[in-house]
């Protein structure tokens, strides 16, 4: 109790194309101060009010230690999580747009900020 964790995210499927791809998309979001524990391998966290429509109580695979340190500065970016935890990624300015002929057919390429 009273640690510090970051929760787990994941993007929503066929809308990562325009941001960070891979292994570069945000995983984590937090950290979030543990209330108690319940059970063996949950944790109820103190969520902010815009995630407040999730569930409080996460298993532990959800959860990653945070190493509190005092000269780390976080910038909480606010995203809006769906009930499944899951966020939508969209462009902010559309730098380029191409248009990729294959055999059969086209494949429009769009490189976004």
């Amino acid at each position: 109790m009273g640690d510090r964790v970051f929760l787990k995210v994941s993007p929503t499927e066929g809308i990562m194309g325009f941001d960070k791809k891979g292994k570069l998309t945000l995983r984590y979001t937090g950290p979030f101060k543990i209330l108690e524990r319940v059970g063996a391998v949950a944790y109820r966290l103190v969520l902010p009010l815009d995630l407040s429509s999730s569930h409080l109580v996460f298993h532990v695979f959800m959860l990653r230690k945070y190493n509190l340190n005092p000269s780390h500065m976080i910038c909480y970016e606010e995203i809006h999580l769906g009930d499944d935890l899951s966020y939508e990624e969209v462009p902010v300015q559309i730098l380029d747009i191409q248009v990729k002929q294959l055999r059969t057919k086209d494949v429009a390429l769009v490189k976004g900020l």
